[in-house]
């Protein structure tokens, strides 16, 4: 099976959240049609605690269409493209096992790189439910499915997304 990009999801709205920058950019929906990318990730798409997100290492989140349906079952409620956060729903594709500094082909023009895992921060636990469970974390990556944080590039630096 050949990996494919099932959705690109920019944000949708900042919400209100607890944490260090009172808001979030987690709430990530599916758009229609191309979007463009840059060094920083996708137009149209923000982070709102940057400290921790986002920039020129973490540009893009990818998140594969198989972890997403093992967590629908371990969570027991539907997880739609973007529900994770991500930027990228791929199918066909383990993204859990992608190796740093892997380069992946999206569309005719753009190429990203693999730059390390997504490590679960507090905003995510508290998305899903697991803000009072201690060691929510640890259990998120014992499942061994962490997700890839991409730069987009190295050559080129733009592109479109399909």
């Amino acid at each position: 099976m050949t990996a494919r990009v099932v959705a690109v999801c920019v944000v949708h709205q900042l919400l209100s959240d607890p944490g260090p920058a009172g808001v979030t950019a987690i709430d990530k929906r599916p758009v229609a049609g191309p979007v463009q990318a840059g060094e920083y990730g996708l137009y149209a798409d923000v982070q709102a605690d940057r400290k921790r997100h986002g920039g020129l290492e973490k540009a893009i989140y990818a998140y594969s269409s198989a972890d997403a349906r093992h967590w629908a079952q371990e969570l027991g409620q539907p997880t739609e493209p973007g529900w994770f956060g991500e930027n990228l729903r791929i199918d066909g594709l383990d993204v859990s096992g992608a190796r740093i500094g892997e380069c992946w082909q999206i569309g005719e023009r753009l190429v990203v790189q693999v730059t390390g895992p997504r490590i679960p921060c507090q905003t995510f636990a508290r998305r899903v439910g697991g803000e009072h469970e201690r060691g929510w974390v640890k259990r998120f990556l014992a499942a061994g499915r962490s997700t890839g944080c991409l730069p987009a590039g190295p050559h080129p630096r733009t592109g479109g997304l399909r």
